[in-house]
């Protein structure tokens, strides 16, 4: 009795109701890598980093320094110059979106720290954990793991 009722009701509700309420959400596949118009997050506690973080202004790649020069891609622990606020700064990728190695993490946003012209930080710490395998990647990060407090 009950199956003949829903059955009544079901022909009689509007069509509009029957379909998914539940739009189609459409998202893009993440980049393998860091290239020119990459948005990024800063990590440290630059001044220049909190300023643009607040206001909401997105740090944006607009080159990465590679020795190959046909293959503009970067990789985590790459150096990439960035536009904030009006200025070119240099940095370096300390976390990405895309899959990585085994034993390497995948972060939910792609993580930058700034550093100055001569290759000091600007800020004094990160306030993120950076992967542990950028301690195997030599002098030119050794600032950068040495203002870091947590590892993944």
């Amino acid at each position: 009795m009950s199956r003949q009722i829903s059955n009544h009701l079901v022909r009689h509700v509007p069509s509009w109701t029957m379909t998914s309420s539940v739009k189609q959400l459409h998202t893009t596949v993440p980049m393998q890598w860091v290239q020119k118009q990459t948005r990024l997050r800063v990590v440290d506690n630059s001044k220049l980093g909190r300023e643009a973080m607040t206001e909401g202004k997105p740090v944006k790649c607009i080159h990465v320094y590679k020795k190959n020069a046909k293959i503009q891609d970067g990789q985590l622990g790459d150096k990439v110059l960035v536009t904030i606020k009006g200025q070119m700064k240099r940095g370096y990728v300390v976390g990405l979106v895309a899959e990585q190695r085994p034993m390497i993490p995948k972060f939910d946003t792609n993580n930058v720290v700034l550093v100055e012209n001569n290759g000091n930080p600007s800020g004094t710490r990160v306030v993120v954990p950076i992967p542990n395998y950028l301690r195997s990647k030599g002098a030119e990060l050794a600032k950068i793991v040495a203002i870091s407090s947590r590892f993944v």
